[in-house]
């Protein structure tokens, strides 16, 4: 069940500041331009923590797998901006291959079109979570009803079409508002970013994606790769089948077990 909103301390601090800001132009008006610029830089730091995805000042923002999950030296995988009909079934041939379980985080309405891909991903031991169900580009200037129609129509098109409810809420490019975790808390999910990004969305380089996940590689790292608007090679090749063979190898030469979001969070405690 969704639990109360608890206001981040900076959020707190923001609904502060307000109120000083209101009450200090009550006992003196002549000082509004003191107040509009406190309030002014208040919102610009509110929006620069929304530009930068893995920051945890607007809510609680998993970017690393919890300290039980890394003692067990597991990681994360997880897509992006699928289902694709092209790259989303060899993607989890590869998997299989290796044994890893990965998280898909699937557009809403990508999944209405390819819902055989969603059943298929849970099928095959995987997790489905929400990506939002039109992965606009404005989505982090959304106000809190679209952001919210946006969210749960995806969750109700995923929750249906895979059989299990998402967990977790990527927004697109991690790109939000302070409207959002009120949302989230609403729809019972959970804001989760990444460790490390390859950009491999615009990058043909195999090699350079490759480096980017794998250096100082560590248990409990949460690693973004896209099985959507996945970028392509010089030979016009899907970027992630050539990376995604050469990083579960990496994986499994240092030890590390791919696993899913919900995996290490509902994971057994070290003893």
């Amino acid at each position: 069940m969704p639990q109360p909103w608890k206001p981040s301390p900076a959020i707190k601090l923001s609904f502060a500041l307000h109120g000083v800001a209101a009450a200090g132009l009550l006992a003196a008006p002549a000082a509004w331009p003191w107040a509009l610029g406190g309030l002014g830089l208040n919102h610009l730091v509110l929006t620069a923590a929304g530009l930068l995805p893995t920051s945890p000042v607007l809510g609680p923002n998993l970017t690393r797998l919890r300290r039980t999950a890394a003692n067990r030296r597991e990681a994360a995988l997880t897509f992006d901006d699928g289902p694709d009909p092209e790259v989303t079934p060899r993607v989890l041939d590869q998997l299989d291959a290796a044994g890893a379980t990965a998280s898909f985080f699937c557009i809403g309405h990508r999944a209405r079109a390819h819902s055989e891909l969603c059943r298929e991903i849970v099928a095959r031991g995987h997790r489905v979570e929400n990506h939002g169900d039109s992965h606009s580009w404005t989505f982090s200037t959304f106000g809190m009803a679209r952001m919210r129609a946006d969210i749960a129509t995806a969750q109700a098109t995923l929750s249906d079409l895979s059989g299990q409810a998402p967990r977790f809420f990527r927004p697109t490019a991690g790109l939000r508002n302070p409207l959002l975790d009120p949302v989230l808390t609403g729809l019972d999910l959970r804001l989760a970013a990444w460790t490390r990004r390859p950009y491999d969305t615009r990058d043909g380089e195999a090699q350079t994606v490759l480096e980017r996940l794998t250096k100082r590689l560590a248990p409990g790292d949460i690693l973004l790769l896209h099985d959507g608007h996945a970028g392509r090679t010089a030979k016009g090749e899907p970027l992630i089948l050539a990376v995604l063979p050469e990083l579960l190898r990496t994986l499994a030469e240092r030890g590390l077990r791919p696993i899913t979001l919900a995996a290490a969070v509902d994971g057994p405690p070290v003893s």
